[in-house]
């Protein structure tokens, strides 16, 4: 395993500034699937597409015929037994849902290819830093896992009398998503220095990186849970929640299964956790704002912004773009937390 990145020569043919930008881009991508992944969840669309076909289904279906035939896949689900079939699902309907599933899938194949071919071009060339090969390759295989955990979340939706997909399921999809935007930001980051100083090492984390992170990743799990569980209809009062504070839960089933299943107790959790998260983001924030002004400011506005919209979301009844507009701040948060924490590992390091 290669270590840490060596200094160039000046003859070196490595291109830490261009893999840093093409990162960039590909993170962008990532904050865009994650949006789309959400209009995807909040439309109800995920199952409308039975199979995994990597190939074929880059095209969606062209033929009237085609179309009836993946219609017809789709009425054998539980989801449209239980739920869409009795509320009624016209052809121009399924066309709809169909729409922003293979919307979503395109787009992971998109960002398959637009990773795996230029890291294969700059691989050829020589022009990847020493000791960055092994963290170009584990962002790879996320990519991979991902889709992996995508059609293993579709596929716990389509057996037994399940009419929405397991909310673990999709935790692990969208958590492994934003955790690989994390490692692309940092990892360009990391470029970036080094093609300002060729004698740049990687940035480490920090105690207070690691405990801003912890933070910020169980609000991101309570988070798909809530949407996984539809828990965000479970009130559509702030601050209180059908008129109290603490809300009824189910406590039949123990303390264990409500803290996972119970849409009202993850939905409060989800709430008020989102403090704690904010008291973490400033902490962070502060530390590294005469380091980098810029990313101090990233993470305030990205907190700031992702309350607000998460107070809207209940109090429009899970509008679905101030839903939407609520996922895809919460992808831009974590950029720019990785940016923070990036910034705070420098700093240790040069103190």
């Amino acid at each position: 395993m290669e270590g840490h990145p060596e200094p160039a020569s000046a003859d070196s043919p490595a291109l830490p500034l261009a893999i840093a930008n093409w990162l960039m881009v590909i993170a962008g991508m990532v904050v865009l699937i994650v949006m789309v992944g959400g209009i995807t969840r909040l439309t109800e669309s995920g199952l409308s597409i039975t199979q995994w076909n990597p190939v074929t289904g880059v095209l969606p279906p062209l033929t009237d015929a085609a179309w009836q035939a993946e219609f017809d896949k789709y009425r054998q689900t539980p989801e449209f037994i239980y739920e869409a079939g009795p509320a009624g699902m016209s052809l121009a309907d399924f066309k709809f849902i169909f729409f922003w599933e293979w919307f979503h899938r395109l787009i992971g194949r998109l960002i398959g290819l637009a990773f795996a071919l230029p890291l294969a071009w700059f691989w050829i060339k020589g022009a990847i830093p020493t000791g960055y090969k092994w963290r170009l390759l584990a962002l790879l295989s996320l990519g991979g896992l991902q889709g992996t955990f995508g059609w293993l979340m579709v596929r716990s939706g389509l057996s037994g009398q399940m009419t929405d997909v397991s909310h673990f399921w999709l935790s692990i999809h969208l958590l492994t998503a934003l955790f690989t935007l994390g490692g692309l930001v940092w990892t360009a980051l990391d470029l970036r220095a080094l093609h300002r100083d060729p004698a740049s090492r990687p940035a480490r984390l920090t105690r207070l990186s690691i405990a801003t992170a912890l933070v910020l990743f169980v609000q991101l799990l309570l988070g798909a849970w809530v949407a996984g569980l539809n828990a965000g209809h479970a009130s559509y009062d702030w601050p209180l929640m059908q008129g109290q504070f603490f809300p009824e839960f189910d406590r039949g089933k123990g303390i264990g299964w409500a803290l996972t299943h119970d849409p009202f107790l993850l939905h409060f959790l989800h709430r008020w956790w989102a403090w704690v998260a904010v008291g973490m983001l400033i902490w962070l924030a502060r530390r590294v704002r005469r380091s980098e002004r810029r990313a101090s400011v990233a993470i305030h506005s990205a907190f700031g912004t992702q309350i607000i919209l998460g107070i809207a979301t209940v109090m429009t009844g899970v509008a679905l773009w101030v839903a939407v507009a609520h996922q895809l701040v919460g992808a831009l948060l974590v950029a720019a937390t990785a940016w923070g924490m990036h910034v705070a590992g420098r700093r240790e390091q040069q103190a």
